[in-house]
């Protein structure tokens, strides 16, 4: 599908005379040719290639420690392990269960981050025993993000291999919480004031070769509660009920909605959850949903936002209105996630070295917003992209995800062009 070592390396002398839509402007212009061309560097590809069964057998071995959310500390424990075992000495957990290893540069001037999460979105119990056919990894979890973990103990490896130094600390960090309700709190924590200097981040997550995110997709996240009396459904008729109310906001929502996600920037939402009652034959006491609300544009993200808060106060006015008799309903809405709408440029350094890279390989950059764990320091001005973690990923977020490993080695190798490039090698 992509290019062979042999070809890009034959790509890469018709650079010397000859620009190929454009390619020889990203190679010489970041520094990626020249990165590319190093005979050093050039092992490195092979070395990678070389390493896919031991990468094969570390993906099964981390995704069958189970990472749930709020619950990644087992698999962290063996991550830091293995990044002491690919050659680094300095390897900490701080206080929110990012693991982080420190691969020192010549001055240390800058440190760039290379992140891959830890958690899955399945809760504890779920089995995440792994089946291989063939060339596909069938389990919970075993893309998103086992395989993003693998990526960095591979570029770890290779840069130990050899021998590369870069002026740039690189921090190797497999952090907690990305997934649902964990609303990246590791990296919240790695930016925190008074956390690590970070002054560039590249996350692997995802799954095409050629994904390239430059800009984050924001979220709101709420937990929206009608609590009540309650009481018995024949004997209390004519009570405030919480889940009639529930019913009206989402009515109320979903009728409004559209108006803000029919046009412009991307935005969308979803009442993902909803719960409450005791039995069929009484009057709810409490009823509650969970609603995401997402989009790349921060003020449509506060727009579909705020239909959502006046459904729920129409929904509260009308249900209690309704009523003939017992106290009126009240409603608490929880902020239970919030990921910000941040772009950076498609002209920064940091997404032109990573798009250049990919074209070594004959791989066309799709540049697009996602909500990754770049969202963060996006949001504050750190320059972040996400790149792939390589393969097929079939599933995602499904009991039955799976990973082909078809050319896998190509995003590893994408990626270590472009960590060496703003780590300046």
């Amino acid at each position: 599908m992509y290019k062979t070592l042999s070809a890009v390396l034959a790509a890469m002398l018709l650079f010397t005379t000859v620009d190929i839509e454009g390619q020889q402007q990203y190679a010489v212009e970041d520094g990626i040719y020249a990165l590319a061309s190093d005979p050093g560097i050039q092992t490195l590809f092979a070395f990678i290639e070389d390493m896919t069964p031991q990468l094969r057998d570390e993906l099964i071995e981390l995704n069958e420690i189970p990472a749930p959310p709020f619950g990644e500390e087992q698999r962290g424990l063996r991550f830091a392990e293995m990044l002491r075992e690919a050659g680094l000495s300095d390897v900490t957990i701080d206080a929110e269960g990012n693991v982080i290893g420190r691969r020192p540069g010549r001055t240390g001037q800058r440190v760039v981050a290379f992140t891959a999460h830890l958690d899955t979105v399945f809760p504890i119990e779920t089995d995440v025993t792994v089946r291989v056919d063939g060339d596909t990894f069938y389990a919970p979890g075993i893309g998103d993000n086992t395989r993003g973990l693998v990526v960095l103990l591979a570029v770890l490896r290779a840069l130990e291999h050899g021998a590369i130094e870069t002026d740039a600390d690189i921090l190797f960090i497999g952090n907690v919480g990305e997934e649902g309700l964990g609303d990246l709190r590791g990296v919240k924590y790695l930016f925190r004031n008074g956390g690590p200097q970070i002054d560039a981040m590249i996350a692997v997550d995802g799954g095409r070769t050629n994904r390239l995110v430059w800009g984050g997709v924001g979220s709101h996240r709420y937990r929206v509660t009608f609590e009540g009396p309650g009481g018995h459904s024949w004997g209390a008729f004519g009570r405030a009920s919480p889940h009639h109310a529930l019913g009206r906001a989402i009515n109320e929502f979903v009728r409004k909605a559209p108006g803000v996600t029919g046009s412009g920037e991307k935005t969308s939402f979803n009442v993902g959850r909803i719960g409450g009652g005791t039995s069929v034959n009484s009057i709810a006491f409490e009823s509650w949903m969970e609603v995401d609300l997402r989009s790349g544009d921060q003020a449509k993200l506060d727009e579909i936002d705020a239909v959502l808060q006046d459904a729920v106060k129409t929904a509260l006015a009308e249900e209690n209105a309704a009523r003939s008799s017992g106290e009126g309903l009240t409603v608490t809405v929880e902020r239970i996630g919030t990921r910000p709408a941040a772009r950076g440029s498609t002209d920064s350094p940091l997404v032109r070295r990573a798009a250049a890279a990919m074209r070594l390989f004959g791989v066309e950059p799709d540049l697009r917003l996602s909500s990754s764990d770049a969202n963060h320091p996006l949001s504050i001005g750190v320059p972040a992209i996400t790149l792939s973690r390589g393969g097929i990923s079939r599933n995602a977020h499904a009991p039955n995800e799976s990973w082909q490993d078809v050319d896998s080695h190509i995003a590893i190798q994408i990626n270590l062009l472009t960590l060496l490039a703003e780590a300046s090698y």
